[in-house]
């Protein structure tokens, strides 16, 4: 029996750091810093449209009103692949990365891959201000 080729070895070597990479590239998208503490973010409740919501790009949170006047604030980061949310739409928050969307009212899963919900955030509401911290 003859050894593998040379060339065969770095092909096959090439190809499992391919797919390494490409599985890193998954983990953890242009998201936000899921171990950075965020800051509060204060927002008027006229940006919140009725059954709908609003992702506060790059501050970590994406704020819904599924009911009139009731208000929900979760995490923007997806828990699948660390993506932050993309949009808000038919009653659901959408990742754009790999189609997880979630439950308006309470951030459950609706549609994987994501086998986990969106986290809470806490939200106050003073007047015509809510304000959203970790």
């Amino acid at each position: 029996m003859t050894p593998p080729d040379r060339r065969l070895f770095l092909a096959a070597a090439g190809l499992a750091a391919a797919s390494t990479a490409g599985l890193a590239g998954c983990s953890n998208k242009p998201g936000l810093d899921m171990n950075k503490p965020k800051e509060p973010v204060t927002l008027p409740v006229g940006d919140v449209p009725e059954g709908g919501g609003v992702i506060l790009k790059g501050k970590g949170y994406v704020v819904t009103q599924p009911k009139g006047g009731e208000y929900r604030a979760f995490n923007s980061t997806c828990p699948h692949a660390g993506c932050e949310v993309t949009s808000v739409a038919e009653n659901k928050i959408i990742c754009g990365c790999h189609n997880s969307q979630f439950n308006l009212d309470d951030g459950s899963v609706l549609q994987g891959p994501a086998t986990s919900g969106l986290g809470k955030a806490k939200l106050e509401k003073d007047g015509d201000t809510l304000t959203v911290s970790g």
